[in-house]
């Protein structure tokens, strides 16, 4: 009996460590094939249109529509990059000194987040929503990946392509012509830094009808882009 108990249990993890080594295989394959494909779905967007359906919701779509980066306006990679990750050109995915600055206010009651653009684009393309160690770890590890392969403008790439700007609309495409009928090429300084102010949260904030914080932000955000070096931080650091 319990011969045939180790055979189960080393059958068992025999199958456990096939499934790892196939994962890890086929999100290798990924990172390589994105580093040069447009990328079709992310899993939050698999999250999202699954939970829609689930719930009955059968008019909600995840939408995005791919653009190269020489497609998007400057302003917009330049206003992520000053509302979400003003350290993303210098560091290797993550900032240390952002996540001693969370475990700093956590002690003192706040919640603050810390993930750079490069761990928000790994989340994105192939995670689920949460906070367990779990994800956290596989996000770890997925973002050195991403910082392996790609460079600092593809991430930025992808991330401006599925990044969830408001229910259903993913993608800088889907965002300007939905809240400013132009494509994301036309889009000015200010309509950028509006949008990269809802991305913190997209459910919450909305670009199509501000409140009050979030106009706020998108005015910390402008300012954020002047003192960065406006269009002259991407071209220092081949962001565009």
């Amino acid at each position: 009996m319990r011969k045939k108990h180790n055979r189960v249990v080393s059958w068992l993890k025999r199958c456990l460590l096939r499934l790892v080594l196939l994962l890890a295989g086929i999100t290798i394959s990924l990172i390589l094939l994105f580093s040069v494909v447009p990328v079709p779905f992310s899993a939050v967007m698999a999250e999202r249109q699954i939970g829609a359906f689930l719930s009955g919701d059968t008019q909600y779509r995840a939408h995005s529509d791919w653009v190269s980066m020489s497609e998007i306006s400057p302003w917009m990679p330049l206003a992520v990059v000053a509302g979400e990750d003003q350290k993303f050109p210098q560091h290797w995915g993550f900032d240390f000194d952002a996540m001693q600055s969370v475990l700093d206010s956590r002690q003192h009651g706040e919640m603050r987040g810390a993930s750079t653009l490069s761990q928000q684009t790994a989340k994105n393309l192939f995670l689920w929503d949460g906070r367990s160690w779990i994800r956290k770890g596989m996000e770890a590890v997925l973002t050195v990946g991403l910082e392996t392969v790609w460079s600092k403008k593809r991430i930025l790439t992808v991330y401006l392509n599925i990044a969830e700007f408001g229910p259903g609309v993913f993608g800088v495409q889907a965002a300007a012509e939905a809240y400013f009928h132009k494509p994301a090429s036309q889009l000015s300084r200010e309509q950028a830094a509006l949008l990269a102010a809802v991305l913190p949260n997209p459910i919450i904030y909305h670009a199509a009808s501000p409140s009050a914080y979030t106009r706020e932000r998108q005015q910390w955000i402008s300012q954020q882009m002047g003192q960065l070096g406006g269009r002259e931080f991407l071209q220092r650091y081949h962001l565009y």
